[in-house]
């Protein structure tokens, strides 16, 4: 038994052990997942849950926002499918230069693309595909933090995003693709869901039984989820998110403001449709809704071992300090 799967059963059974309390309502994001053809279509748990359980992966690139080379089109023929996933294809390979001679981070072995969907983004409304305009003060923040880190790039290893510290992709970065380890593994008890997030191994624990949210003043990584079935499809609520992930980049966290619904429903023994919704008046003019099919996978799940192979931090804070000494021996000169 690996290690990530005895931390899973372990905090699972802490879970189901805890699960005591009543919860609020969840709330519902506004698009629907697909319905499975019939109710026999989809399997359940012994004890009369939609079964979820399984190894899932939703890696693909389309990205969250429309893929560029689409243009203003939102859904894509067969054809077309195929032909604009070689055109981007041929734009992410990093088995030659980057566009002005620069050494790239990994070149294509590294990574696990997937291909295109035939819709052009993950983002299905608004229906241009892009995430909502911030309101005002949605932009100051995000204009105050990249001119700190304009000023600040890597003063201490604060000045660097939780990514780049391997502590986590916060959300809903933890549940998008990206380019790879983006796999995902469901269990499930009575009164408890819990999903294995291979990247970074992030665990969410998501009670069943109705208990509210935790209080308003404790924050987490990946928030306080809620769940409940609505027929065969596991809504999740989720608030109480730390104001510690901000980014528009690989991480993709919106702050601790956001309240984020997610709907699973299992189409097929090997079909997942995953959607979810972020709400969030202080930093977008609007809620703005992805949809993401997951597949499943043989798996195994493998241990990321983020932080203990992260090389790349020492090196940024060492190329920082270097910098700093070149600059003070010019000034001294």
């Amino acid at each position: 038994m690996t290690s990530n799967m005895r931390r899973l059963i372990g905090a699972l059974a802490a879970a189901a052990v805890l699960c005591s309390l009543p919860i609020a309502a969840a709330g519902q994001a506004p698009a629907r997942a697909a319905a499975p053809k019939s109710a026999a279509a989809v399997p359940k748990t012994p004890w009369g849950d939609p079964d979820l359980q399984g190894i899932w992966s939703n890696t693909t690139t389309t990205t969250l926002e429309r893929v560029r080379e689409a243009g203003d089109k939102a859904v894509l023929s067969e054809d077309e499918r195929e032909a604009l996933s070689r055109q981007v294809q041929e734009r992410l390979n990093q088995d030659k230069p980057g566009a002005t001679g620069s050494v790239v981070p990994y070149n294509e072995f590294w990574y696990e693309r997937g291909t295109l969907n035939n819709r052009t983004a993950l983002i299905v409304d608004p229906e241009d595909g892009r995430i909502p305009k911030l309101t005002p003060e949605g932009q100051k923040r995000w204009d105050d933090q990249i001119a700190h880190r304009r000023e600040h790039p890597a003063d201490s290893w604060d000045d660097r995003s939780s990514y780049d510290r391997c502590i986590s992709r916060g959300m809903p970065g933890a549940m998008l693709p990206g380019f790879y380890n983006h796999n995902y593994q469901i269990v499930q008890t009575k009164g408890t869901v819990a999903i294995l997030v291979e990247m970074i191994h992030d665990v969410r624990i998501v009670p069943l039984d109705g208990r509210p949210h935790l209080n308003q003043n404790v924050r987490q990584w990946l928030g306080d989820s809620r769940g409940h079935f609505e027929g065969n499809t596991l809504v999740i609520e989720t608030t109480n998110f730390n104001d510690k992930v901000l980014e528009r980049g690989a991480a993709w966290g919106f702050g601790g403001n956001i309240k984020m619904v997610e709907r699973f429903t299992r189409i097929d023994k090997d079909h997942m449709d995953y959607q979810f919704t972020i709400d969030d008046p202080k930093t977008f003019t609007r809620p703005w809704t992805v949809n993401t099919p997951m597949i499943a996978i043989k798996g195994p799940i493998f241990e990321y071992a983020c932080h203990e192979g992260n090389h790349a931090l020492p090196g940024i804070l060492g190329g920082a300090r270097a910098d700093e000494r070149k600059a003070a021996a010019k000034k001294s000169n």
